[in-house]
């Protein structure tokens, strides 16, 4: 379960009375986290799904007056935050250690949310699926398994097929955290203890991965820290102890569903063929010029396969993945704009 400090007093929770997920597991009564912004707004309705380890509360939702004062491009719109399957927040190992499934795909999360708007919320179209990291592959995995349900989609440092160096990059932090005497091969529950030593040793191998070279050259730890005093190894054990936060399963749930992401199999021709054929929103493709996961090339690829569909805008940064969850606010200033733009005129 997520700490509960990390919680949004505004969260609500969905239970659906009978879900059967992607694997043929069968659960009662599951529970999907949201926020609902707006409920009373007349403007078309906006869904946006969490992340890897993101939190309903800490997640951009456009919503906000900008820097510049202006009003956020979704500041009228209906603004749906739904917490991801997996995570804590809605149904996961943590919450039902004794059935939720370790199996977990990016299908069950998309039919859990459509569930959420149309059996309980009422809402039978969207204007747009917005998401960062696994949000957005979240959005393509909309696009392409419900494609006239909504307008547009913008997934934002993602992809629509996780690639092989991706995959490789997760087995470094997994398999740092399922070694770890702690775990206890998983069994950690049932010997009442939380695997802290596994947690942070996930932190420790991840987090080179988070930004890039250069941010670490320019020494933005001090930045991210907000003091000029601070060292790498204080950035390390706050990055790594930040996992604290997390149980251990629900990492390696998600870490596994995030690998076998790929719309590929909703059509022929594998990814290319979806984009191409399948999915009929217009998407922004936002992919950040120094992400080490998902590259700046498989996103301009995927802009490419779109054809007429697909816009490429790439966000000039040095900030990494992370460049895509306001973590420089010039980033997401100007990612905030880019966005507005898009859903105005679709370009």
């Amino acid at each position: 379960m997520c700490d509960p400090a990390m919680a949004d007093p505004a969260t609500k929770y969905y239970t659906i009375p009978s879900f059967t997920f992607t694997n043929g597991t069968t659960l009662a009564n599951l529970k999907v986290a949201y926020k609902d912004i707006n409920p009373s707004s007349s403007e078309p309705a906006v869904l946006i799904p969490t992340c890897y380890g993101g939190f309903i509360s800490h997640t951009d939702t456009f919503t906000e007056t900008t820097a510049a004062g202006t009003p956020g491009p979704l500041a009228s719109n209906r603004v749906i935050v739904v917490g991801m399957l997996g995570f804590g927040e809605s149904d996961s190992r943590s919450t039902r250690p004794n059935d939720f499934p370790m199996d977990l795909d990016y299908r069950d999360n998309i039919n859990a949310q459509h569930s959420l708007l149309t059996q309980h919320l009422g809402i039978n179209h969207l204007k747009a699926v917005i998401g960062f990291s696994m949000g957005g592959q979240q959005a393509y995995y909309w696009a392409a398994m419900y494609p006239t349900f909504l307008d547009y989609a913008i997934p934002v440092c993602s992809s629509a097929r996780t690639s092989p160096h991706n995959i490789a990059f997760l087995e470094g932090p997994v398999s740092a955290l399922i070694n770890s005497t702690d775990y206890h091969g998983g069994e950690y529950r049932s010997k009442g203890v939380k695997p802290e030593r596994g947690l942070k040793a996930f932190g420790r191998a991840y987090c080179a991965w988070l930004t890039s070279a250069e941010w670490f050259r320019r020494e933005l730890w001090k930045v991210s820290l907000e003091d000029e005093s601070k060292t790498l190894e204080d950035w390390l054990e706050t990055f790594s102890s930040s996992n604290l936060a997390w149980d251990a399963e629900d990492h390696v749930v998600l870490a596994r569903m995030w690998q076998k992401g790929d719309i590929g199999i909703f059509g022929k021709g594998g990814m290319e063929g979806v984009l191409r054929d399948v999915v009929k929103a217009k998407v922004l493709v936002m992919p950040g010029t120094t992400d080490q996961y998902f590259r700046v090339e498989d996103g301009e690829a995927e802009a490419k396969a779109l054809g007429e569909k697909g816009v490429f805008a790439p966000i000039e940064s040095c900030w990494g993945h992370v460049a895509g969850c306001s973590a420089s606010k010039d980033d997401l200033e100007w990612m905030t704009t880019r966005i507005g733009k898009f859903l105005k005129d679709g370009t």
